[in-house]
């Protein structure tokens, strides 16, 4: 017989055990893990703005068989409370490295792990749902997993595109201006 906890009950087991440690975050960890749920350990600036981190997952693809030609995809999740599409995003806890909380976002909601990258930037924003004041940080994150099962899979779809497909879907416009901080940054992969 296992034993039943709530979600709350099971973050807050895992906020102790890891603030206490300080034990950093694996990918192995994350996949028995659920979605931390609250705001207990949100952060917030000294405006009273949730800080919120992201990362934009990406790879390269081939485009054809016959060609050394490599693309940049990126990946994108639907949100919970509707279709509308966008990078992994959620609150930066106070037990987290901005790095640490990104990389665990994006893997909660878009089941992909990778190496965090240097930041793409920091962007103050309204939510469009409650209307309040966001800090956000953007990372990126070159994607070496990507896993079957995740702790949001069942709440969001998740969808690998082109740069250019993202541009048209994501509708925040921070996360476009991250976007295209991410592209300049690329350069044409030598074969």
């Amino acid at each position: 017989m296992g034993l039943l906890i709530s979600k709350t009950s099971a973050n807050l087991l895992l906020f102790s055990f890891f603030s206490q440690k300080r034990i950093p975050l694996d990918s192995k960890q994350f996949e028995i893990m659920v979605s931390r749920t609250g705001r207990l350990f949100q952060r917030y600036n000294s405006k009273g703005y949730r800080q919120v981190v992201g990362c934009i997952p990406y790879r390269y693809r081939k485009t054809n068989q016959s060609s050394s030609v490599e693309d940049l995809e990126v990946l994108v999740v639907s949100s919970q409370k509707s279709q509308a599409m966008m990078f992994p995003k959620g609150g930066w806890e106070m037990d987290e490295s901005k790095e640490v909380a990104a990389r665990r976002e994006t893997l909660e909601e878009a089941g992909v792990d990778g190496k965090v990258q240097k930041m793409l930037g920091k962007w103050n924003y309204k939510s469009k749902r409650h209307g309040i004041m966001h800090e956000g940080y953007m990372f990126p994150l070159l994607v070496t997993k990507q896993l079957d099962i995740w702790p949001e899979k069942n709440l969001r779809e998740r969808r690998w595109m082109s740069v250019k497909e993202a541009r048209e879907v994501c509708q925040q416009g921070w996360m476009k201006e991250a976007l295209d901080r991410l592209v300049s940054r690329q350069s044409p992969i030598a074969t």
